[in-house]
């Protein structure tokens, strides 16, 4: 199986810098490439200079990770694609366990790594952790981390599983179909385009995989740290979400509640100092409303009836206490 280790830079000088040795080092039996979203700083020149064996495709201008993967990745020729975050420390024997995987299983449409935090790497890391699932109203959670709760990894994730939804950070899919799938959704831009993906997959039938023999530390927030545009894409591209694969006889009613949910979270912001915050998911809802149209004729011709793990994340959460991600599935 040829495979393609490909990351997504914009301005990420410094974090190449830091990351590119433990990749070109543990990274063996596959190509390595970086799209660039038209980077203003030192990046290619630097990329050039120090690992001229890396593949580059240039873009003319930044697409954002939606967009900006879609538009590179029609440039590498292979058939396993490793997205991987420029913020990545991968391991020794990282990406072995994950390509046996997909050679061993052919239903296995995309995968991820455990996802541990760079900072503190006993603990799995908020953007993926042991595998991502959703709850009816769309609110995404992971094996390892459901909202702020982030669980120590104590090899309770170690056998493979079958998950909803693969990370981002570092995303395992099949060439061909992604290619089928046209890629990400560019009109999400950044933020939760790779779970809208997984929907779609899912609702072909295929199967996506967390690999608890590959591990890798990721640092977060290092190339979109926490703010109102994040907040304005989270709460805006779940809404496009949902929208896009919902069955049709649920669209109405998951819809309605989970704008109350969002109503509940400006409030929350509110309470906790973060007006602007508010303000953002108001922006984020008239966007939608806008765009509902544009997502409608998008959706899946066929949906799953049974696409989450539980029914609601956040009352569980907040209201019945629950935390790690055992007691959510279970309660």
């Amino acid at each position: 199986m040829k495979v393609a280790v490909v990351l997504l830079n914009w301005n990420g000088r410094k974090l190449l810098e830091q990351f590119l040795p433990a990749l070109t080092r543990h990274t063996i039996d596959a190509d390595l490439w970086v799209i660039d979203n038209a980077s203003t700083d030192d990046s290619i020149d630097f990329i050039k200079n120090h690992y001229p064996s890396i593949g580059v495709v240039s873009l003319d201008q930044n697409y954002g990770f939606a967009a900006g993967y879609n538009k590179g990745l029609a440039h590498i020729d292979t058939d396993l694609y490793a997205l991987v975050n420029t913020d990545i420390e991968v391991t020794a024997g990282w990406l072995a366990p994950v390509v046996s995987h997909f050679e061993k299983h052919p239903k296995t449409v995309a995968a991820q790594p455990h996802i541990l935090d760079f900072k503190n790497k006993a603990c799995f890391e908020y953007a993926g952790a042991a595998g991502g699932f959703i709850d009816r109203y769309g609110f995404a959670f992971c094996r390892g981390r459901v909202f702020d709760h982030i669980e120590k990894d104590e090899g309770q994730f170690d056998a493979d599983a079958k998950i909803f939804w693969a990370s981002g950070a570092c995303f395992f899919v099949r060439a061909l179909d992604f290619k089928e799938q046209k890629g990400f959704d560019s009109d999400f831009f950044a933020h939760q385009e790779e779970i809208d993906l997984c929907w779609r997959f899912q609702n072909q039938g295929h199967q996506i995989y967390s690999i608890g023999a590959s591990k890798v530390y990721h640092l977060g927030g290092a190339t979109l740290a926490p703010s109102p545009r994040k907040t304005f894409l989270n709460f805006r591209n779940s809404l496009f979400m949902l929208v896009k694969n919902l069955p049709k006889e649920q669209l109405i009613s998951v819809l309605f509640m989970r704008l109350v949910f969002d109503g509940i979270a400006g409030i929350h912001f509110l309470l906790r100092g973060k007006p602007v915050h508010c303000s953002t998911i108001i922006k984020a809802h008239w966007h939608f409303y806008r765009a509902f149209r544009k997502m409608f004729v998008k959706r899946s011709k066929r949906s799953l009836s049974q696409y989450h793990s539980t029914n609601s994340v956040v009352i569980k959460y907040f209201i019945h206490k629950k935390k790690k991600y055992k007691d959510i599935v279970s309660f």
